[in-house]
């Protein structure tokens, strides 16, 4: 199996496609992504969502804001149970989005726990990590205030985030507030639409 142009091994295939079928099992009776997308699981999500480790391969620790159904959070986690190695703490303080992601890191015994609690108390919790993600939760700049008590400060720690086609109006908000360094991926999935990669960051104001 390839996802985005590169080998998936059939056991990270096998846990992947379990966490499909748990996904719309759930998703029968909890909102986890837009109704829309649900046909188009497979590319709209979990490969769009598998760029995140493809892009930073490494068995680190991992925090994943406002993880909801799992994208990307739990599909990182499925990749570092390969590695054997690395952990993703899944913050999502919606209790019925939290069961299924527990759920969901049990039954693919994916490297990841779950934090029901407000990304606001995320940091006091979970402590250090080396890398951030997350998808459909807020602009460049809220993501960045919220990953800030993470990355100030952190020079060895990365944020990674899904954009879409306004990412440049994004990026000059952010930095009204922030100073960074910036890689831009452009995304395999989706024409339009990028991946922020956000290091070294400073607070301007």
């Amino acid at each position: 199996m390839e996802l985005n142009g590169l080998r998936v091994s059939r056991e990270t295939q096998e846990r992947l496609s379990h966490f499909a079928v748990l996904f719309q099992k759930w998703a029968k009776t909890i909102n986890l992504v837009a109704p829309s997308t649900l046909d188009d699981l497979w590319r709209r999500h979990i490969a769009d969502s598998s760029q995140i480790f493809q892009i930073h391969p490494e068995p680190v620790t991992w925090v994943d804001l406002g993880s909801g159904g799992g994208f990307p959070g739990v599909i990182t986690a499925i990749f570092l149970a390969e590695l054997q190695n690395g952990w993703v703490h899944l913050v999502e303080s919606n209790h019925k989005k939290a069961a299924f992601l527990r759920t969901a890191l049990r039954e693919t015994d994916a490297r990841g726990s779950v934090h029901a609690i407000r990304i606001e108390e995320a940091h006091a919790e979970i402590g250090e990590c080396r890398a951030i993600s997350a998808r459909a939760l807020a602009d460049l700049d809220g993501l960045i205030g919220y990953s800030a008590p993470w990355m100030v400060g952190n020079e060895n720690c990365r944020g990674l985030f899904h954009k879409g086609r306004d990412y440049l109006r994004e990026i000059d908000k952010a930095r009204g507030r922030w100073e960074f360094d910036l890689l831009e991926h452009k995304s395999a999935v989706e024409q339009e639409s990028v991946i922020l990669e956000i290091s070294n960051l400073r607070r301007l104001v």
